[in-house]
């Protein structure tokens, strides 16, 4: 499995190798050695998987959770084509404003990790596009927040099509207003919680 880090600090892209043959095809879109050799660390305790199903020109986010509690993805298109994209949203990190993408779909099979804090996106470019995540935290409402994936101070890549999106998306705010509002998280945070991990995965209750 191949890993690059993306223009997000601590985000990462993951290419498995794919083992084709008369049958089909065999994967292997995550591996737990190869991501805490990309990572530095052992992959996360996994408390929930999400799984979404999209037509063509739909566009999901920018969702994050807001910080504490903090949400990691693990994230792979199982079927269909997605351009997922990632954006630094946390204040005071090296990387914050920043965005990268990832292209995924059936030839190559990347998958991405996302740390705790940023936003994450993504463009369903077919129909029926299957995403699913490895999620860090469970779903808690009040936790989960939107920035406006629209935000021309970010210019995002949506392909150019129209998007379809929620109008719960519609309505979110740009970077600078949440900036504002105080919503954005705290990279020092955010980097705690991260280290709080133990080596099994497992989370380490905050003191």
């Amino acid at each position: 499995m191949k890993a690059r880090e993306l223009a997000v600090e601590g985000a990462l892209e993951f290419t498995p190798r794919v083992f084709p043959d008369d049958r089909g095809l065999f994967i292997s879109p995550f591996q737990g050695d190869a991501f805490a050799e990309a990572h530095g660390a052992p992959f996360f305790r996994v408390a929930q998987t999400n799984h979404s199903v999209s037509r063509r020109g739909v566009v999901r986010g920018i969702h994050f959770t807001s910080t504490p509690p903090g949400t990691a993805k693990y994230v792979y298109c199982a079927r269909g084509k997605a351009l997922d994209i990632v954006v630094d949203i946390r204040t005071g990190s090296p990387t914050f404003g920043r965005w990268d993408t990832v292209l995924m779909d059936q030839e190559d099979h990347r998958t991405s990790y996302f740390p705790v804090g940023v936003g994450h996106a993504f463009v369903a470019l077919e129909d029926d596009t299957v995403m699913s995540y490895m999620l860090s935290g469970s779903y808690v409402a009040e936790h989960e927040l939107a920035l406006s994936v629209l935000d021309p101070a970010l210019g995002l890549p949506l392909t150019g099509r129209e998007p379809i999106l929620s109008d719960r998306d519609r309505a979110a705010p740009t970077l600078a207003e949440a900036w504002e509002r105080g919503l954005l998280p705290d990279y020092a945070r955010c980097q705690e919680i991260e280290r709080g991990w133990a080596p099994d995965g497992a989370v380490i209750a905050d003191a």
